[in-house]
């Protein structure tokens, strides 16, 4: 009997949504639980009492925390599609790559979307700054790493699916065509990716989400 795999989560959580995502990819079943934020669950301290957040995956009653992390012992664990690169090299270039979209895109991407006035204005600028970097690196192929989707277009799911949504909620122009074409198609080859496509949130509900933010939020924390 397969061990059983559940998977500790926020379903508007780009971090969740890639653990999720991953999981299908193997073909492993799980089970979600939804948490809320506000009042976080006994069991989500007990098995991320470092960091007390989500997502965490509990395989065979062990838990693994941080979704980068996590992509990895799923890659590891489970047979099937790939998700990093099998030459070592390759792997090395997709850690790099899917670090810098976590460290220094995702938080700069969602400080200029909630920014207000002059400081939006800065964070605007620091932010198509690492855009431009990313749209260099795509070097006109369909993926992060070549034709097929991976373990940094994975980790980019924020910039692919949620960012779009959170521009529109605020009304700002931040990803273009005429500024970003080669991310743009990245965006279109991804979220009609079957893997991707079949399982997207709902983006409607995701709008109404972030419309419904009383306070501009201090970082991507969920």
């Amino acid at each position: 009997m397969a061990e059983p795999v559940k998977l500790f989560g926020v379903w508007a959580s780009p971090f969740s949504w890639r653990v999720e995502t991953a999981l299908k990819l193997k073909g492993v079943k799980y089970e979600f639980i939804e948490e809320d934020l506000a009042n976080k669950s006994d069991l989500l301290v007990k098995y991320n009492p470092v960091h007390k957040k989500i997502p965490v995956l509990l395989h065979k009653g062990k838990p693994i925390c941080e979704s980068l992390v996590i992509l990895e012992y799923i890659d590891e664990t489970w047979k099937g599609i790939s998700i990093l690169p099998e030459d070592p090299y390759e792997r090395a270039i997709a850690r790099f790559w899917a670090k810098f979209i976590d460290e220094k895109c995702n938080h700069a991407l969602w400080t200029a979307c909630w920014s207000k006035d002059n400081e939006q204005e800065k964070a605007v600028e620091e932010a198509c700054e690492l855009l431009k970097t990313l749209e260099t690196q795509l070097k006109g192929n369909k993926f992060f790493g070549g034709e097929t989707i991976g373990f940094v277009d994975f980790v980019a799911n924020f910039i692919g699916f949620w960012l779009g949504i959170i521009q529109e909620a605020v009304g700002l122009e931040l990803l273009t065509e005429e500024k970003f074409p080669n991310l743009c198609k990245w965006i279109d080859n991804y979220v009609n990716c079957p893997v991707i496509k079949a399982n997207l949130p709902p983006r409607d509900q995701l709008l109404a989400y972030f419309k419904a933010f009383q306070q501009p939020p201090t970082g991507p924390k969920y």
